[in-house]
């Protein structure tokens, strides 16, 4: 269904009652934070030096904005159980990294979130592409981030096994970064033969989830040895990745994959999984992609002033406040940029398209396996 398909009037409704559901929703996640039998350690002490009441004064999610900005250094260095709310304090507890190729990374609890994301975007996934009981590869970072352990349980949840390969992308940036461009092919060589032994294994694979570059590594690779993504039994893929373009999705479409079906997405490990609307030849292969409201809310906002949202086709930069019941963040400024969007029938609320590195980071950003 097109953006302008559903009649201002339902689309309206929509929108009213997504925001109603995010202003109850942000109020209890605020109450839930700051109050002494539940919070977390790093909110309840920083709560001393806020000049408001969090309890008393954040009823709605514009009243989240009178929180400071939020400083990533926060998330660099322990100790990390400053983070668990203690309602949690007895829970099995996870960390996972966030950005960063250099020095003490960013890093963020959890302890069922990355579960309830991928359980969320399951529904999303249409069955006769993502067969429900069918196994998984998982193509992508493994180690210490979110998204490895997020997909197998996406494949899980769906009834599958996923088979994982060896990835590090600390690895693959220091290489670009030192110019060893032979290393940097031969380690990509060795991610992508991972991948065939293990699709040509007899493991009935189909559905998998890669960036990018190195599903269109994959597809050269296979290519060369006279088969293609196809061929190996693949029917669905999700990619994510800020290297997702029109441009480099219609080359996808009409030279990698073959009918094989796609669904772009952007996310990371503070906000989850930003599904896309879908993505058309006759809209020029747009994508905008609409945040888990209202786990997490995307603002697109001026460069110059994180407290105004721009105008609808405005350019500006992702803001994040992510909203669970296990990590809270107000106004995360994010290292992308792009365009504000409308919201959408089935995601009524704000969008982003053209997500890109933002312009006063990206000649210091190495996208990597990205």
């Amino acid at each position: 269904m097109s953006v302008s398909s559903a009649t201002s009037p339902e689309l309206a409704d929509k929108v009213r009652a997504a925001r109603d559901q995010l202003d109850a929703h942000a109020y209890e996640i605020v109450q839930w934070h700051f109050h002494p039998s539940t919070g977390c350690p790093f909110w309840l002490e920083k709560a001393k030096s806020l000049k408001f009441d969090p309890l008393k004064e954040v009823k709605n999610y514009n009243d989240v904005k009178k929180f400071p900005e939020f400083e990533d250094e926060w998330l660099r260095g322990g100790p990390v159980r400053r983070w668990v709310p203690k309602a949690y304090a007895d829970k099995p507890i996870y960390v996972f990294e966030t950005g960063g190729t250099t020095g003490v990374p960013k890093s963020r609890i959890a302890h069922d979130d990355f579960r309830t994301d991928y359980e969320l975007f399951s529904r999303t996934l249409p069955d006769e592409h993502f067969p429900p009981g069918s196994n998984w590869l998982m193509l992508g970072p493994s180690g210490p981030r979110r998204l490895r352990l997020a997909v197998e349980h996406l494949c899980q949840f769906r009834g599958g096994i996923c088979f994982c390969v060896d990835l590090d992308p600390r690895w693959v940036i220091k290489l670009i970064k030192k110019g060893w461009m032979e290393h940097l092919e031969a380690y990509k060589q060795h991610v992508i033969d991972q991948a065939i032994t293990i699709l040509g294994a007899g493991h009935d694979i189909k559905c998998m989830f890669t960036t990018p570059k190195l599903l269109e590594s994959l597809a050269n690779a296979l290519e060369a040895r006279g088969s293609s993504i196809k061929q190996t039994g693949i029917t669905g893929i999700f990619s994510g990745g800020t290297e997702f373009t029109p441009q480099w999705t219609r080359f996808a479409v009409e030279e990698l994959l073959d009918g094989v079906y796609m669904t772009p997405t952007y996310g990371n490990t503070l906000m989850g999984l930003a599904c896309s609307r879908p993505v058309l030849p006759e809209e020029g292969y747009k994508i905008a992609y609409y945040a888990p409201q209202p786990r997490a809310a995307i603002e697109v906002v001026d460069f110059d002033d994180a407290n105004q949202v721009v105008g609808y086709g405005e350019t500006g930069r992702v803001k994040l406040t992510t909203l669970t019941k296990e990590f809270f963040v107000p106004g995360f400024l994010e290292r992308d940029e792009g365009e504000r969007e409308q919201p959408y029938e089935k995601y009524p609320w704000d969008g982003i398209s053209g997500v890109r590195p933002f312009r006063q980071l990206a000649e210091s950003t190495t996208v990597g396996v990205y």
